[in-house]
């Protein structure tokens, strides 16, 4: 009872709980779209475009990117469990996760062709001073280039408004996108085929306006002006007809004649638009069958060789060189990314392959196990990097047992002994 009775006491209802007084408070400016979201610009929005830059967004996201420290041949070796890290990881910022963020990392470099990466929240001003920690980090948008300063706008969570801030290029990422060519140059594969997507949008609207587009063949010569006044009326008539009309009926004299405009034009606007989504497939390394998912393993893997692994280096590699000290780097630390290459392998595969990882004492039955999905077991020996064909435990040392072998070959323990 004492227990119910204290979360009586303490329950809060976010409806019936409100101080009564709150609503003088001022909570800045509201929005009804999100003001901290980067949106496709250029028309982009509204084309195929836009889908193949999420879908490679969305699956540079899926890839774990860390803190991390590296031994003195450039492996991996643990994981920096520090405030930069968080933000790459579980929170960017109040608005992003650490995966929203690389989304939005990438949707924007994509968009603009180079984006900034600001800390917007660290430990010391990082326009005089150097050696900061990280708490937070925005994408910005670069408005203005300085010899050794960049003018950025992002947002700020604090004014709920967009605002432009001068701040210097050693402490801000300045990443470049690496398909620059292909997606940012003014006459690129990408361009080119966003404007013909958005002539083939406007194209269709005006087929769909609802517009009859007729021409009416009057049994006089319009020439004079009493003789335009006569078909002007006599147009008007019509459109009276039709708009009053509940099912769209009008009537035409015997010897007036209707001549409809509306049917399709013949143009090889689609043609080029199928040539240059070929040619942008192409160029970027990708197929559709990546965009159905439908592809296969060895077409997942040129597409992680040759589209996500130059993306995901752009960013690490300039997050590392202007995120941490000349100490830090020195001393082996890196913001690196590492891809479970277990994503590519079938179902059927993985057994066979995690027998062969654990006998060569690549991974421990634990890590198998937390790859595919399951709890790891409490057993020091599932930790172990052993071999279970060749090695024994020291209780099967203990005690050994007698083969068949042994058997077959009259072996006695007494006489051994």
């Amino acid at each position: 009872m004492s227990s119910l009775a204290d979360r009586a006491r303490r329950a809060w209802d976010v409806f019936r709980g409100r101080d009564p007084t709150d609503y003088k408070m001022n909570y800045g400016p509201g929005y009804s779209r999100r003001p901290d979201k980067s949106y496709i610009a250029f028309g982009g929005e509204r084309s195929i475009v836009n889908a193949v830059y999420n879908r490679i967004a969305i699956d540079v996201a899926e890839v774990d990117i860390e803190h991390v420290r590296k031994n003195a041949d450039g492996f991996f070796e643990e994981t920096i469990t520090d405030d930069l890290n968080t933000c790459l990881t579980l929170s960017a910022n109040i608005d992003q996760t650490g995966r929203n963020l690389i989304k939005d990392i990438v949707m924007s470099m994509f968009d603009e062709g180079v984006i900034a990466v600001v800390p917007s929240s660290t430990s010391k001003n990082i326009i005089r001073e150097d050696n900061f920690k990280i708490y937070e980090m925005r994408t910005a948008k670069i408005k203005q280039w300085f010899p050794k300063h960049v003018r950025v706008e992002m947002y700020d969570d604090e004014t709920g408004q967009k605002r432009e801030v001068t701040l210097p290029k050693r402490a801000v990422a300045i990443i470049e996108n690496p398909f620059y060519a292909v997606m940012n140059e003014p006459n690129s594969i990408g361009r080119r085929l966003i404007s013909k997507l958005n002539l083939l949008d406007v194209i269709d609207e005006q087929l769909g306006a609802g517009k009859l587009d007729v021409i009416i063949q009057l049994p006089y010569v319009v020439k004079s002006p009493l003789k335009k006044q006569q078909a002007e009326a006599r147009r008007k008539d019509l459109e009276d007809q039709l708009n009053n009309s509940k099912y769209g009926v009008a009537y035409a004299d015997g010897t007036e004649k209707i001549i409809q405009l509306n049917r399709p034009l013949e143009n090889n606007l689609m043609t080029q638009i199928e040539y240059l989504t070929n040619m942008f497939y192409s160029e970027l390394g990708i197929c559709e069958e990546i965009l159905k998912g439908t592809a296969d393993e060895k077409m997942m893997l040129n597409y992680r060789n040759n589209v996500l692994e130059p993306i995901l280096t752009a960013i690490t590699e300039e997050m590392t060189r202007k995120f941490l000290s000349v100490t830090a780097i020195s001393q082996g630390q890196r913001v690196f990314f590492i891809q479970n290459q277990f994503k590519l392998i079938p179902t059927q595969n993985i057994a066979d392959i995690a027998d062969k990882f654990t006998r060569a004492q690549v991974l421990s039955s634990n890590e198998v196990r937390s790859i595919i999905g399951y709890k790891p077991v409490d057993d020091e020996r599932a930790n172990e990097l052993s071999n279970p064909n060749l090695n024994k435990s020291e209780e099967e040392l203990a005690n050994p047992i007698m083969t068949n072998d042994d058997e077959d070959e009259g072996y006695n323990e007494e006489e051994d002994y």
